[in-house]
């Protein structure tokens, strides 16, 4: 657990500077801070003994989102216009995050997992609330700016990260669902910063509550 706990503090380390960086547009340590947080948090669910989790398979799955979304942090943070693949990125992230949140604790029901209608239902309606205001600001300005083609992308994504967030809702594991939650923010956030308007501090506020996303979603897997 040594190896696990040490790259945490990387993370938190790195993460400390990119938020400093961001905040002073500084683009020089951003471009190696942001990356250095997702590839600590990535090596850091790969060093994770597998006596200090009953979630080996959901591991496996998280380290491949991680992935996905230290490549989507590359595209979207580079001075070129790589928002599509950069959004492609992250949503193949967010299903292979589904696919981790569906995987069963080993042995079962250690920690507790289960999905049951009801929460499902709860959790949906939760999100679906949450989520309408804020994506009906971004739609309508994607077709007001002449950004059409952009719609059916992120309206697939935010189907993907609403998913993401309901089904951490109902793993019984809270930092799942906090990570998930944060998440959520983060990209709702970003996107009202970019096609809405700027927002004051807003890209401070996206790389907070991103990484605390990735850390708390990476730190879920402890058991």
């Amino acid at each position: 657990m040594t190896a696990f706990w040490i790259l945490i503090g990387v993370a938190a380390v790195a993460a400390l500077v990119d938020w400093v960086a961001v905040a002073r547009d500084d683009r020089r340590v951003e471009y190696a801070a942001k990356p250095a947080v997702l590839v600590a948090l990535t090596l850091a669910a790969v060093v994770l003994p597998a006596a200090h989790t009953h979630l080996v398979d959901r591991r496996w799955w998280f380290v491949a989102a991680l992935v996905c979304s230290l490549a989507g942090d590359v595209l979207l943070m580079v001075p070129r216009d790589l928002f599509v693949p950069g959004l492609s990125a992250f949503l193949a992230g967010h299903v292979l995050y589904i696919v981790g949140l569906l995987q069963p604790p080993s042995p079962a029901g250690s920690p507790p997992f289960a999905f049951s209608a009801a929460g499902l239902a709860v959790a949906a309606v939760v999100v679906v609330a949450a989520a309408a205001f804020p994506a009906t600001l971004i739609f309508r300005s994607l077709v007001r700016d002449g950004h059409r083609d952009l719609v059916a992308p992120v309206a697939v994504y935010l189907v993907a990260i609403s998913t993401m967030a309901v089904l951490a809702a109902n793993v019984g594991v809270p930092a799942a669902l906090a990570g998930a939650a944060l998440f959520v923010v983060s990209d709702t956030v970003l996107a009202l910063n970019r096609f809405v308007r700027p927002l004051p501090h807003g890209d401070v506020a996206v790389h907070v509550t991103y990484h605390l996303a990735q850390g708390l979603l990476v730190l879920s897997l402890l058991s």
